[in-house]
């Protein structure tokens, strides 16, 4: 009886907080891939690099230790690894010269990847993925399976076919992020993931550009670029512009056009409204 009064009285916010604080929280670690998607990244990678599917190795499981993960000879990692610590992972595969194709963090990709950013490739797709656990992910990837000069680049058809594996997953839509307007000499991992949603390729090198947490401007008001991004050369920030007017005549062309019937419309009542 008591325990029943406890339960049924107890039916408050302080009560509610108090159960709230042993519920697990969804966390980017604690994330399991859905096997279709995985499957998604890992067709594409095998064909856009050439590579042995079977080879394949997933290190990063529940209790694995991927420092001490037993890599055959000829091995590539292509998994979802913890964000937290993925900054750590790159280095480490690098040293070992251990093939990798990651998933990483969308909006913080470049600052996650920035303590080897000589030798692993940012590719920001930027796709909202919703993973086991129920948390949806803003997912980009990050490798050393490009070529070494490669800093940035877009993958559309990788994009294309990790969306289409998490539509058939996804219940809800998830909300879309506030965009903010940089110079053409800056780019975000944000920028790139639009481009590539639009399926507009690009690649920035290595010696075009230069890691950059802020600019001056938003130093002196407090503020910084979220995830970090790159200064980039004249002739890269030109070629970032031309990807801008790409993708934006590409979202355009996807908006509905009014007909020439319904243009009459819009004079008449512009008409009728000076009259």
């Amino acid at each position: 009886m008591a325990e029943n009064l406890l339960i049924e009285g107890w039916e408050d916010d302080e009560y509610k907080a108090f159960v709230e604080k042993f519920k697990a929280k969804k966390t980017t670690d604690d994330c399991y891939t859905p096997p279709n998607v995985y499957d998604a990244v890992a067709d594409w990678a095998a064909a856009e690099y050439h590579a042995n599917k079977a080879r394949f190795v997933r290190p990063f499981y529940p209790c694995g230790d991927y420092e001490h993960f037993d890599y055959p000879e000829g091995c590539a990692v292509v998994d979802n690894p913890p964000f937290s610590i993925l900054s750590k992972i790159i280095a480490f595969y690098a040293r070992r010269d251990i093939p990798f194709f990651l998933f990483a963090p969308a909006l913080t990709l470049f600052s996650s990847s920035s303590s080897s950013s000589s030798s692993a490739t940012c590719i920001p797709c930027g796709v909202s993925i919703t993973y086991e656990n129920g948390a949806q992910v803003p997912t980009s990837f990050v490798t050393n399976m490009d070529d070494r000069s490669i800093r940035v680049r877009t993958a559309p058809a990788l994009y294309k076919a990790v969306k289409a594996a998490d539509d058939r997953n996804r219940k809800d839509k998830s909300k879309s992020l506030p965009k903010y307007e940089y110079p053409d000499h800056i780019i975000t991992a944000a920028m790139v993931q639009r481009w590539c949603k639009y399926g507009v390729n690009y690649q920035l090198s290595v010696d075009d550009s230069l890691p950059i947490s802020a600019l001056d401007e938003q130093r002196g008001r407090g503020l910084s670029i979220f995830g970090n991004g790159f200064i980039l050369s004249s002739r890269a920030a030109a070629e970032r512009a031309a990807a801008e007017r790409a993708a934006a005549e590409r979202a355009a062309a996807e908006k509905w056009k009014l007909s020439d019937r319904e243009l009459d419309i819009v004079r008449y009542i512009d008409k009728r409204i000076s009259d």
